[in-house]
C-alpha cells in the first residue's frame, strides 16, 4: 500500500481497511509485526491507530472533525450574551444566574457554559463595583550582611489552664539566624511590639543607613498599629509584610517558633507564671545564639555567623576537610564537603533565585 513513513498521513478510511486486513492476518495465525511490515507501517502506528477503542480515528492537533452534537448553536450563543447583560444581571455571575434562571422555570445551559461563551465573547470580566481580586507579589528582600532583613512574629506560649496565654514577641535576624530581640508578655499591643524594636535597635546599635533595616512580618494588628508605625518610621525602619492569607510568606520566624517548642525541655502542659515564660524564654535564646549549631548556615551557630566568625571556621573546617582527603585520597571519589556559605540570603525568593541560591533556602532550624 505504500504506506511505509506515511502513517500518519493516512486517511481515516484506508485506516480502517489496514486495520481490519492487519485483524484477518492475525486470526489466520500471522504474527501483528509481521503482518504491519508486510501492510507498511509499524506496530507502534497500528496501536495509535486503535486506542481509546476509536479504530481509524485521526489523532493530528489539526485534523478536522465533526462539530459535536450538543454544541449550542448561535442563537442560543447569543441568548445567553444577551441575559448576562441584562440590569438584572449585568453584575452577578453565571453561578448565580443559572439558579436564578432556573427558579423562572428557564434552563439554557450549565454555568461551565456560561462562562465559556462570556470567554469567547470577551466578556468574561470582573462583574460588580466591587474591586476586581488582584495578585498582590510577594515581598522579595535580599540581605547581604547581618541588620539588613529582619523578620518578627508574636507566637502563644501555654499559660497555666486551658484558654490563658502569655505571648512570645521575637525578632530574627534573616542573615545569620541570630535572635536580635525578644520580650513575653500577656497581650498583643501595637505598643509593646514598639518597644521591643527600638531595645533590638540599640542593642545592634544601628543608626541611619543608606540602605535602611527591613522588618518583616505578618498582618497582625500589632504589625500594622499606628505606634508600631510611627516608631518604625523614626528609626527609619521600612516595614514588609506577607501576602493576606499567605501563611508561608514569613518562613523564618515559622521556623523558630518550630524550634522552639520542640526543645526537649519545653513545658507542654504550660508556664505557671509569666516570669516563668520569660526565663525558660531567656535560656532558649541563648542556647540558640550560642549552641545550636543551624543547618541553614553550615552548621554555625547564629552568633558566629552574626559577628563575623563564620568564615574564618568554615575556611579551617575546609582545610581540615582537604588535609584528610590528602592524607587517604582513595577513601575520597569526589570533592571535599562544600564549606561555604552564599553572600546573599533572601526573604521569599522568586523562583529563579531559589534554583540559583539552594543553600539561602531557609532550613527548619
Amino acid at each position: 500500500m505504500g504506506t511505509k513513513g506515511r502513517g500518519s498521513l493516512t486517511s481515516t478510511t484506508n485506516r480502517d481497511i489496514i486495520i481490519k486486513l492487519v485483524e484477518q492476518a492475525v486470526a489466520g495465525g500471522a504474527s501483528q509485526q509481521l503482518a504491519c511490515e508486510e501492510i507498511g507501517i509499524s506496530v507502534r502506528t497500528l496501536q495509535r491507530w486503535c486506542k481509546d477503542g476509536a479504530p481509524g480515528a485521526d489523532q493530528r492537533p489539526s485534523a478536522k472533525r465533526p462539530e459535536p452534537a450538543n454544541k449550542l448553536t448561535d442563537v442560543e450563543c447569543k441568548e445567553i450574551l444577551e441575559i448576562v447583560n441584562q440590569p438584572e444581571f449585568q453584575s452577578l455571575p453565571p453561578s448565580q444566574i443559572v439558579p436564578i434562571l432556573a427558579d423562572q422555570g428557564i434552563y439554557i445551559a450549565s454555568e461551565s457554559t456560561f462562562y465559556r461563551v462570556m470567554r469567547q465573547a470577551g466578556e468574561q470580566n470582573h462583574r460588580g463595583r466591587c474591586k476586581a481580586p488582584s495578585k498582590r507579589p510577594k515581598s522579595t528582600h535580599c540581605a547581604t550582611e547581618p541588620n539588613r532583613v529582619w523578620s518578627w512574629d508574636i507566637t502563644y506560649l501555654p499559660g497555666p489552664a486551658r484558654g490563658l496565654y502569655f505571648y512570645l514577641y521575637l525578632i530574627l535576624d534573616v542573615f545569620s539566624r541570630d535572635i536580635v530581640g525578644w520580650e513575653v508578655w500577656l497581650e498583643e499591643s501595637a505598643e509593646h511590639a514598639s518597644q521591643l524594636i527600638r531595645r533590638a535597635v540599640m542593642a545592634q546599635n544601628i543608626t541611619r543607613q543608606e540602605e535602611p533595616l527591613v522588618l518583616h512580618s505578618d498582618n497582625g494588628s500589632p504589625m500594622k498599629g499606628a505606634s508600631m508605625l510611627e516608631t518604625l518610621y523614626q528609626l527609619g525602619i521600612t516595614p514588609s509584610r506577607s501576602r493576606p492569607r499567605v501563611s508561608n510568606d514569613n518562613p523564618y520566624s515559622e521556623s523558630i517558633f518550630r524550634t522552639c517548642k520542640y526543645r526537649p525541655n519545653y513545658p507542654i502542659g504550660g508556664f505557671v507564671t509569666i516570669n516563668d515564660a520569660r526565663a525558660w524564654v531567656k535560656e532558649f535564646v541563648h542556647w540558640y545564639n550560642f549552641n545550636h549549631r543551624h543547618s541553614g548556615i553550615k552548621f554555625l551557630t547564629p552568633h558566629q555567623r552574626h559577628s563575623g566568625q563564620g568564615e574564618e571556621i568554615l575556611e579551617k573546617r575546609h582545610q581540615l576537610y582537604e588535609a584528610a582527603k590528602a592524607r587517604h585520597p582513595e577513601r575520597w571519589t569526589r570533592q571535599t564537603r562544600n564549606w561555604s556559605l552564599p553572600n546573599e540570603v533572601w526573604l521569599n525568593p522568586e523562583k529563579s533565585q531559589v534554583e540559583d541560591r539552594v543553600e539561602s533556602k531557609p532550613d527548619a532550624s
